[in-house]
Formats: C-alpha cells, sequence, structure tokens
C-alpha cells in the first residue's frame, strides 16, 4: 500500500458501517471445520458470495460473531477463498465484540469464502506453547480501495454469512461463550429495575464459562426462573446457578429448602451442597468461602443434591435462596424429577454427570489409621518428660515439649532393627530467648501433658514462661516419625529481644551429611551459612548418617506450599513473619568437636502484649523404614504403555502407564478411558504383572468435566497466574491462570494447579474409584503437589486393596535451579518418603557429582528406600554401589544387568554398602569404593566405581571371616556383561585396573 493510503485504510477499519445487513438477531449457526489452527487460528466466519449475471469487485459482509475475546479491532482479519489463498483486496469497516463488518473483492468469483478472525502466531505442537495474536495488517492494494469508499458500501452486493466455525469441537464457543449484546443485557436489566442481582439456572452440562458477559441464550431464557432437573434414584445430581450482580456483592450465600415429593416422601435440605461458598478442606475442616462479586461480573454457583436410593419416583419440589450481605435473598423454586431406576455409585462412573463434585468435601482416609510397615505409637515413662516410640525411633521429650533425645535403632545396613538406639542428639533441642542486653531468658517448664494417643498419633502440650514471655506449645506425633509443633510465643509487657532461635545439637558422628537450605546433598561442612531468600525454596535442612538423621522445617501460621518444579516462581514460599523477620533470620551449621550444631535465628524485634508470633515446626525423625533389598531386586519397572507380552518378554513384571496413552490419555484425569484401562489392568495381573498409572494433582487436563465448576472457585483449585500458554487456554480461559503441560497430539492441554486444595480430596476419592473399577496397583507420581496429609490417605487407599503388593514410586528432575527454586528434590519431597516405594530421581542429575551426594540426593537410602537413574542412562558402575539401575526403556538398558543379578541370587543377598562402617570389602583408594552384596559362606557380589579422573590399579581388602569364605579357595571372578565389563578373573590380593567413571562387578565365590 502506498504510504499516503495508510491513514486512510486505518481510518476505513473504525468507520461505523451503515449499511442493510444481517441484524444481531438473525440466527447463527455455529459448527466445526477442518484447517490447521497454527496458520490461520482456531476460528473462522464462512461467507458465500452468490452467483450474479457481472462478476462483483467487491462484497460486503455482516459477521455477527459476538465474541468473547477484548479488544478484537486489535487483531488480524484474514480472509481466504475456499482453496486457502489469500484475499489480497480485504478491508474491516468496522470491529467490535459483537459483530464485524468487511468488504473484499471474491477473487475466485461466486462461492465459498473464509473470514479467520483471531489468527495467532507461534504453535500449538509444543509441550509448552506460547502463542501471541496477530496485529491487523493492511494487504488492499490502493487502488482498489479508492474504487470502494466506505460511503458506497450499502450498494454492494451482500456476502451471505453461513457458518460461525471452530477448528475443533473443543474450540468451539456456543453456547456458553457466545455473548449477549449491549441492548440486549441493558434490555435485561431493564426488566428487572432496582435488582441487587439476577440468577440463571443452567444445566449441567452447559457449564457457565464467562465470568464478564451474559451468554446469549440467558437473553431467551430469562432470569430467576425454576431450577429444573430429572435425576435417578441415588444419584447425585450437580447442577449451577449464574449470578449476574447488577452491583458490588459480599458474603453471598445459598440456603436450600426441603424438596416435597409424592405421598409425603422428602429429600432434606442437608442433602444439598454448595461448592462454591465453602466445604470441606483438605484436611477434613469445614469451610465458608467469602464470596464476593463485582458489579456487572457473573458468577457460576455449582451445587447438587443426593437422592436417596430409597426415594419415591415422583415430583419434587423445594426452594433455594440466595443471599449477600445487606441484600435481600432471591428465592426460585427448584422443580426435580426422581426417575425410578437406581443408578449405580452415586452416577459416578458417568463422569460427564458431574456426580463426582461431591467428592470435593470428601473426608474419606482422614484418619489415623497405620499403613504397612510401621507400628503404633508408644508412649511410656514420666508423665511430664515421656518418651515415644515409632518403628524404629524414639522421642523423649524435654519439660518444654521439645525433644531431649533422639534414637534410632535401625542398624547400618539398614536392613534390620537393633536393641539399642543410635543417639542422634548430643543434648536436648533448645528454644532460646535472648533479651536485647544479650541475656539468656530461662524457660521454666510447667512439663508436657499428652492430650491423646492413638495406634497411628500421639498428641501433647507444653507452657514455659521466661521474664514476661510465654511459649505454648503443641505437637503431634505420627507413626512415621513425623512430628508437627505449634509454638506460640507471647508477651505480658513490651520485651525487646537479641534473638529467638532454635538450636539443633547434633552427634558429630550422627551428622557425616547435610542436604538443604541451599547446600547440596553431601558430606556435613564444617561452617555453613543460610539466609532467608524468596527465590529460593528452601525453609528445610536434614542433618544425619544413612542410619540416623532429622530434618527440620521452619514455617509460621501463613504458610502455604508453594508451587514446585519450574512454576515455583509464580507462587514462592511466602516468608514465615517468626523466623524470617524481614531478613533478619538464618540459619548457621558449626562443627564443635563432638558437636554439630545448626543454629536458626530470627534476629531482634520488640514484642508488644498481644502479639503472638508462631515458630511452627516441622521434625522428621530418618530413616522411616528398613531397606526391602529383596523387593527392590526382584520389581522389575517398564516406564511406557506397551502390549503386555512385549513387556514381560523384556523380563520387566511392573509397567507405569503414562498420561498421553491410549487407555490413560489426558493428564491427571485418568476416568475417561475405564473400560480399555481395566482390560490393560486384568491382562498385566494375568501374566502375573503389576499395572501403576501416572496420576497426580499438580496439573489438570482441560478435558476435566469439572473444570468449570472448578474455576468457578476462584484460586483455590486452579492456580492464578499471568495466562498465556496454548491457544485455547488464551481463548477460553482467557486469564489469571498459569498454563502446564500440553500434548499437541491429544489437544491435552493443562492448568496449573494450587499447592494445596479441595481438589486433593477429590483425588483420594478418584484414587479409591481406580482400585474398585479398573484394579491399579499403585502409582506413578511425577513430583508430588500435594502435602503428607494426602500421600497418608493415598497410602490408606492402596493399602486397603485386599490385595498385597500396591507401589508407589516417586519421579523427580533435579530442582536446584533457579526457577525450581534451589530445591533438592529429596529435602523438598522428603515428608512424602515414608509412603514412597522407590525413587526415580532423574533428568538434570549430575550422575559426575561425588560418592556423597549420590547417597544422599539420588538414592533414597538414608531414608528406607531404593531407585533407579534416568539422566542419560546414569552411570551403571557408580549406580551399582547403591542398587541403582536404568528404568526400561527410558535410557540405557539394564536386562544385562538384570541377568547378572539373577544368575549371583541378589535378591536374597545382604546389602552392605561402602558407607558402612564395617563393610567387609573396601580399596585402597578413596576414590574407588566398594559395595558388597553378601550371601555369607556362599559367595558375594563386589560392585566397584570409580571417581578418579584416570585408569588406577585398586587392591581390595577384604575381611574374609565376614563373608564366610577361606582366601585360599576362593576366587573374583567378573562375568561378562553386555556393555558393562567382559568376562575376567581375578586372584585375591591382585590389582584390579578401574577406569575412570566405570567399574566392575566381580563375584566372590570357592573356585
Amino acid at each position: 500500500m502506498h504510504p499516503r493510503l495508510l491513514p486512510l485504510a486505518l481510518a476505513l477499519l473504525l468507520t461505523p458501517l451503515a449499511l442493510h445487513a444481517q441484524t444481531s438477531t438473525t440466527p447463527v449457526r455455529y459448527g466445526v471445520g477442518r484447517w490447521n489452527p497454527d496458520s490461520l487460528g482456531n476460528h473462522r466466519a464462512v461467507v458465500r458470495v452468490a452467483t450474479s449475471a457481472k462478476p462483483a469487485d467487491a462484497v460486503r459482509a455482516h459477521l455477527a460473531w459476538r465474541r468473547r475475546d477484548r479488544h478484537p479491532e486489535l487483531k488480524r482479519i484474514v480472509v481466504t477463498t475456499e482453496a486457502g489463498a489469500r484475499v489480497a483486496n480485504a478491508v474491516a469497516r468496522r470491529v467490535t465484540r459483537e459483530a464485524g463488518d468487511l468488504v473484499f473483492q471474491p477473487a475466485a468469483g461466486a462461492g465459498t469464502y473464509y473470514v479467520y478472525y483471531l489468527p495467532y502466531q507461534g504453535t500449538v505442537k509444543s509441550n509448552y506453547p506460547k502463542i501471541t495474536y496477530l496485529p491487523p495488517d493492511s494487504t488492499a492494494d490502493a487502488a482498489w480501495l479508492e474504487r470502494h469508499p466506505a460511503a458506497r458500501d450499502a450498494r454492494l452486493p451482500r456476502a451471505e454469512l453461513v457458518e460461525i466455525q471452530a477448528a475443533d469441537s473443543m474450540d468451539r464457543m456456543d453456547p456458553m461463550e457466545v455473548i449477549a449484546t449491549a441492548a440486549e443485557t441493558a434490555a435485561l436489566r431493564a426488566r428487572h429495575p432496582g435488582a441487587a442481582f439476577l440468577l440463571f439456572p443452567e444445566d449441567r452440562t452447559r457449564a457457565i464459562r464467562m465470568p464478564d458477559d451474559l451468554p446469549q441464550r440467558w437473553i431467551a431464557t430469562g432470569a430467576n426462573g425454576p431450577v429444573t432437573g430429572t435425576a435417578q434414584r441415588g444419584e447425585f445430581y450437580a447442577f449451577q446457578l449464574g449470578l449476574w450482580a447488577q452491583r458490588p456483592l459480599d458474603s453471598v450465600r445459598v440456603r436450600f429448602g426441603e424438596l416435597r415429593g409424592p405421598n409425603g416422601a422428602v429429600i432434606p435440605a442437608s442433602a444439598f451442597s454448595s461448592f462454591t461458598t465453602g466445604g470441606v478442606n483438605w484436611q477434613g475442616r469445614a469451610f465458608t468461602r467469602r464470596l464476593r462479586v463485582d458489579s456487572n461480573a457473573v458468577q457460576p454457583l455449582w451445587m447438587g443434591v443426593l437422592v436417596s436410593d430409597s426415594a419415591a419416583p415422583g415430583a419434587y419440589e423445594g426452594t433455594v435462596s440466595v443471599a449477600a450481605a445487606g441484600v435481600a435473598p432471591v428465592t426460585l423454586p427448584v422443580r426435580l424429577t426422581v426417575a425410578p431406576s437406581i443408578i449405580a455409585n452415586h452416577g459416578d462412573d458417568e463422569p460427564w454427570r458431574l456426580s463426582r463434585l461431591r467428592w470435593l468435601d470428601s473426608r474419606f482416609r482422614l484418619d489415623t489409621t497405620l499403613v504397612p510397615p510401621y507400628t503404633p505409637v508408644t508412649v511410656r515413662g514420666p508423665a511430664r518428660t515421656p518418651t515415644l516410640g515409632v518403628l524404629g525411633r524414639e522421642i523423649a521429650l524435654a519439660p518444654t515439649g521439645l525433644p531431649a533425645r533422639i534414637g534410632s535403632f535401625f542398624t547400618p545396613a539398614m536392613t534390620a532393627l537393633g536393641k539399642r538406639a543410635r543417639p542422634v542428639l548430643a543434648a536436648p533441642i533448645a528454644f532460646v530467648a535472648e533479651d536485647s542486653s544479650g541475656r539468656t531468658l530461662a524457660w521454666r517448664g510447667e512439663g508436657v501433658r499428652v492430650t491423646r494417643t492413638l495406634p497411628g498419633a500421639a498428641l501433647w502440650e507444653a507452657t514455659s514462661r521466661a521474664g514476661d514471655l510465654a511459649m505454648h506449645a503443641r505437637a503431634q506425633l505420627d507413626f512415621d516419625g513425623n512430628v508437627e509443633y505449634t509454638i506460640a510465643v507471647t508477651a505480658a509487657r513490651p520485651v525487646a529481644l537479641a534473638d529467638i532461635r532454635l538450636e539443633l545439637p547434633f552427634r558429630r558422628d550422627a551428622a557425616r551429611y547435610l542436604m538443604g537450605m541451599n547446600h547440596k546433598g553431601g558430606t556435613a561442612p564444617a561452617r555453613y551459612d543460610w539466609t532467608w531468600d524468596v527465590k529460593r525454596n528452601q525453609d528445610a535442612a536434614w542433618v544425619g548418617d544413612v542410619n540416623a538423621g532429622l530434618q527440620f522445617t521452619l514455617k509460621d501460621e501463613r504458610y502455604v506450599r508453594p508451587l514446585n518444579t519450574n512454576f515455583y516462581q509464580l507462587r514462592p514460599l511466602v516468608m514465615p513473619r517468626s523466623w524470617a523477620n524481614g531478613g533478619k533470620g538464618g540459619c548457621r551449621f558449626r562443627d564443635e568437636g563432638k558437636v554439630y550444631r545448626a543454629t536458626c535465628y530470627s534476629g531482634a524485634r520488640t514484642l508488644q502484649p498481644g502479639d503472638t508470633l508462631f515458630y511452627d515446626l516441622r521434625l522428621l525423625v530418618t530413616p522411616f523404614h528398613p531397606l526391602e533389598p529383596r523387593t527392590h531386586f526382584t520389581e522389575r519397572y517398564y516406564h511406557k504403555y506397551a502390549p503386555i507380552d512385549t513387556i514381560r518378554a523384556a523380563g520387566a513384571n511392573v509397567v507405569n502407564v503414562h498420561h498421553a496413552t491410549p487407555v490413560n490419555p489426558f493428564i491427571n484425569y485418568p476416568f475417561l478411558r475405564p473400560a480399555a484401562m481395566k482390560a490393560y489392568a486384568d491382562s498385566a495381573h494375568a501374566a502375573g504383572m503389576r499395572m501403576k498409572i501416572y496420576y497426580t494433582v499438580r496439573e489438570l487436563t482441560n478435558r476435566a468435566p469439572e473444570l468449570w465448576a472448578l474455576r468457578s472457585f476462584g484460586d483455590e483449585v486452579l492456580a492464578s497466574g499471568p495466562g498465556g500458554g496454548h491457544s485455547w487456554l488464551q481463548e477460553h480461559v482467557v486469564h489469571d491462570y498459569i498454563p502446564g503441560w500440553v500434548v499437541p497430539e491429544l489437544r491435552d492441554v493443562a492448568l496449573v494447579t494450587s499447592g494445596i486444595s479441595r481438589w486433593h480430596n477429590f483425588y483420594v476419592e478418584g484414587l479409591q474409584w481406580l482400585v474398585d473399577h479398573v484394579g491399579i496397583d499403585g502409582l506413578y507420581l511425577d513430583d508430588v503437589a500435594f502435602d503428607r496429609t494426602t500421600m497418608q490417605r493415598i497410602r490408606r487407599v492402596l493399602a486397603s486393596r485386599g490385595t498385597p503388593g500396591e507401589r508407589i514410586d516417586l519421579h523427580s528432575a533435579n530442582q536446584f535451579n533457579p526457577n525450581d527454586g534451589f530445591a533438592s528434590s529429596a529435602n523438598l519431597y522428603l515428608e512424602h518418603f515414608p509412603y514412597i516405594d522407590r525413587l526415580w530421581f532423574g533428568e538434570y542429575f549430575d550422575y559426575d557429582a561425588p560418592p556423597d551426594y549420590w547417597l544422599v540426593e539420588l538414592s533414597g537410602i538414608p531414608f528406607g528406600l531404593m531407585g533407579e537413574m534416568l539422566q542419560d542412562g546414569g552411570n551403571p558402575w557408580r549406580g551399582m554401589l547403591f542398587g541403582m539401575t536404568n528404568r526400561l526403556p527410558w535410557a540405557g538398558d539394564p536386562r544385562p544387568i538384570w541377568r547378572a543379578w539373577d544368575a549371583f541370587g541378589i535378591a536374597d543377598a545382604t546389602m552392605l554398602g561402602w558407607w558402612a562402617p564395617r563393610t567387609p570389602v573396601r580399596t585402597e583408594r578413596r576414590d574407588v569404593l566398594a559395595t558388597t552384596y553378601l550371601k555369607r559362606g556362599e559367595k558375594a557380589l563386589i560392585a566397584l566405581a570409580s571417581w578418579a579422573p584416570d585408569t588406577v590399579s585398586a587392591r581390595l581388602t577384604i575381611d574374609w571371616k565376614a563373608l564366610g569364605l577361606d582366601p585360599k579357595r576362593a576366587r573374583l571372578h567378573a562375568p561378562a556383561i553386555d556393555g558393562f565389563q567382559p568376562e575376567a578373573t581375578f586372584a585375591p590380593g591382585d590389582v584390579i585396573p578401574v577406569a575412570p567413571k566405570r567399574g566392575w562387578l566381580l563375584v566372590v565365590e570357592r573356585k
């Protein structure tokens, strides 16, 4: 276009078109077309140019598209022929959300033309697409524009709007995303003068999606009509009300009346639920949501009623009322027809019914029931200073309620429990208050009061005083070794403090390793300092040895679980006011000889009367349970959906079915193909295998029928965020969300969920449904977005299956990076380890790191777990020091090592790691380590691995008595293992060459 004509074209773009055309009330047909959205977007109008005696040089089109997107005038419009060629001579005369008026040259003559009105830049064929919408452009020829000024448009032939099309049924806007016009909205408002709000009953199959517009269909249905529906006996019948606010509303609430039916039958008001206004949180506590609605906003109110199996069939009538603070209620009649048939499982077997919404308020498995292998919590000793016991560990309490002693009964080999406890602490844990002069205020403890004991938990309280300060501690020890403390500090008078701090004096011999608070897992340094930083997901550290340790986590009453993995920076850690104290707080770690002291300070402050500071604390005593090498070495994982015969032929006996597979297609909603999934599980069981599925809560597919109900809860379930991402999200969810994982081939588009919410109740109920109706054997967790309470519930569900062998394995990529908040995965997820069976710490982990890093960050061994490798196949020689191999078929091939295991009989051997103080085989080099798998008196398998930079000679130091073998009659044989080692034989005392980053598997046996 000539530069002088560009201002004219832009002016024409916004010039109203006065023409005789379709009115906004003319019905518009909606449908689905076929084209590539990445080239032209997801939406188009189909127009038809009629045949005429003289081919037209220009035609006009009025498109009553009723778009929900904002500022459509700032988005490109592309007109094409039916064959797909762009029509260059086209100009938009007027573009609003309600309609668009176009003039274009029908270059291909009479026939069909397409008007694409949301073309974008980028591609949705990515797991994390970045889509931006194209701005308007001008392609019209200057001479053509001069021939067809806006003033003559009314004389042009009219192109008929045939249909509004979406590129996929998932992209359709009708019926609930087609906006009412301003005139229609104003007319509806005028029919209800003075109303604070209007209500629009809507069927569950037409979820309310738009918070800022009325859907066109409500203009026809009108406001404040009756709620009508048909439910089967036993069904939880879900429905919704759309609330349109005429002024700002606060504290919106819903009330139900009973439904009266035939012959005096009643459905009580207590059978109703109002999910949008409150419910039951993930800890089982009832809550009411303070629901505010802005003027002119639309708020969906999701609710439902549980119809009894024994309800008499027929018509029932009652009421539902909606009110707000200072606003009179609006009451609608409810007319529910109960059909004679009885539906199974309240309708849960058919997700479209949305009966599963009631799962949001479930308290299922919220109890203290034990799960294997844990034993009941014990309480013994003096009442004021009792000693509490859990599997393999004990905690003796001081009068303050804090631990005075912590001991572990786990043996160094981690396969059994001993009779004597290994001390973790050198002295009691101290909560120290120091006044402004530097004087330590001595706490006078009144002693511990155990308030409740259960098989799975013990609860206690303790109050202590120091001058004008009071400290009240409430705590609960669970059967897994987790202690949750709420520590409230108050002042009777103003108190100027130099510091309040927690001192954890570890025995130096038990504090071999440190992980957390910006320190990668490994050997505990002699001196280390850490301070709070919101950019880092760090509020906890673990200090300990393989068979004795303690993690401590610092929190306050405002604690909210951050988002994890690469979403952390979008909702980071909330700094605890008590511990962080505006940047004054931190932790120091010091080697003091026989004591390794961790001191977590909060710094100077003045505590006023009436103020309460919560120095909340979580302690996790490790390990959680003995290692189970036999189980580890006999369960062979196949991490991919494949025919069962293929998996069995590979030698695996546990299959993990990921999402994006035929039986589990959509992320974290494994309920849409249950018959296919059950058939697969049945075939696995028939072959003697276990079948587990990918199912977590961190993200949720847009295919979940409950999605729009969850969206109506604000940020309770779906995390708020900057939006963007896949075109579906931008066009339908629109704003205030965090885009998640996308599977382009399935158009599976996920949103990130909040860290903690009622969705966890749904998740637990969903898992029970899968166990009952599909027969899954466990879960594959790809990072964990829920808390340990939810993990406990999950384990209880799986443990109640009635058949042994349930399994949970946890995968995580290395999160020690800026996006993830520099979190060590093992430290971040340690609260879940008591309920996990295997680790797969995976992408981006450094397999060239020192062996102490392997031990603490990768192996799981200090916590009672074992694992596998992933990144670049790991290092099979170093992995064997920890019993780790690869996982089929992702990276590397573990089958040759599996065959070597079976040939030796490793499942019946005792694992004696290089870290144990009395391991029977060592080398003379610190950079070549040895782990022994011992079948005493018969043979042993020695795993050697090198961290030396070059090929070195290693000589073994062997305790032949510990092996139960005679060195004069023994040989060291290296069996040939494909891709691992050639066959070789060594005599006792021989020097063994070890290449860099490699090693050997040597069988020691009689000649």
